[in-house]
């Protein structure tokens, strides 16, 4: 077991150099455009090339890039050229701000999708389970701009009981969060309740579940010892995958909301040209998307014996 999570965790360390010299080559591979980019278009060749030499850009590109690894291992981003700050001056408290609503999103959105799928997958080709995977169906299909512009005509201008943006101008408001959060379950319920619904339908297929029930143990301790359990590594898979998403995914949602997540971080340095910024967005995003998905691997192990047997 132990082996297997110093592996992980060794792919992982692995992967992050990899999209460290991939994300370095990209951006600062010509020097030339980075100090455009930094001293505007109307600086000159001289501006240009003192900012070059006193900035360490003129050393060899192998030095160069461990120097740069080194600033982002510590933390240091370098200067945001849109908001004149360090960029870890922005990039943690928009960070904090999307782990927030994640939380909220995914506190809503497990225990319901879950259930849901439980419930479609225990009766397959029920009424219930019709019902459900009709309402899973419809709730995916439709786009998050699309439910964020009904759900704020419903209880922004026709019930007016929430606030259309979610600025926080004031200090955290708990109001402010409902429309987003109805907004990112609306759109992924259905889809982890479908994941659900398919892994718990052939759980319930499988012998032991039939032995189990004909031993006359209670239908529900069933479902929650023997087949719920089996039945979610699937859904845990997709789970571990929508922390990506909730990360940089939701760029829609917060740019309606006027969110400051860091969606709509990337997405305004993409928009002013903001390297430093987008370096380390990029990181950060990827570090997320690497750790989830070595996190999502040791609990497989916990969810299958069977691989941990391995």
């Amino acid at each position: 077991m132990l082996s297997f999570i110093f592996r992980r965790l060794a792919l992982t360390a692995a992967t992050m150099l990899a999209v460290s010299l991939l994300v370095f080559l990209l951006l600062e591979l010509n020097p030339g455009s980075v100090a455009v980019k930094v001293l505007g278009p109307y600086s000159s060749e001289e501006q240009r090339q003192l900012w070059l030499e006193a900035n360490g850009y003129l050393n060899p590109l192998w030095q160069r890039y461990l120097e740069w690894l080194g600033r982002m291992v510590t933390g240091d981003f370098g200067e945001s050229i849109r908001f004149k700050v360090p960029v870890a001056e922005v990039l943690w408290p928009r960070l904090w701000n999307t782990a927030i609503l994640a939380f909220w999103t995914f506190a809503v959105l497990i225990p319901l999708s879950l259930t849901l799928g439980v419930l479609a997958g225990m009766r397959e080709g029920s009424r219930l389970d019709r019902a459900i995977s009709i309402t899973s169906i419809i709730t995916t299909s439709i786009p998050e701009f699309a439910s964020a512009v009904f759900l704020s005509a419903i209880f922004v201008f026709g019930l007016g009981i929430l606030p259309g943006t979610s600025a926080m101008s004031n200090g955290f408001d708990p109001l402010q969060l409902i429309l987003p959060v109805m907004v990112l379950v609306l759109y992924d319920v259905g889809y982890v309740t479908r994941m659900t619904r398919a892994s718990m339908a052939e759980v319930m297929t499988a012998p032991y579940i039939r032995t189990a029930v004909l031993k006359g143990i209670p239908f529900p301790r069933v479902i929650l010892r023997h087949g719920l359990r089996n039945a979610l590594i699937p859904p845990f898979t997709v789970i571990m995958l929508q922390i990506n998403w909730l990360l940089s995914g939701v760029v829609v949602v917060e740019f309606f909301f006027a969110y400051k997540g860091f969606g709509a971080l990337l997405l305004e340095a993409s928009l002013n040209q903001d390297i430093y910024l987008i370096q380390a967005c990029a990181m950060v995003a990827v570090f997320v998307a690497v750790t989830t998905q070595t996190l999502a691997d040791i609990g497989y192990t916990y969810l299958n014996p069977r691989i941990r047997l391995q």
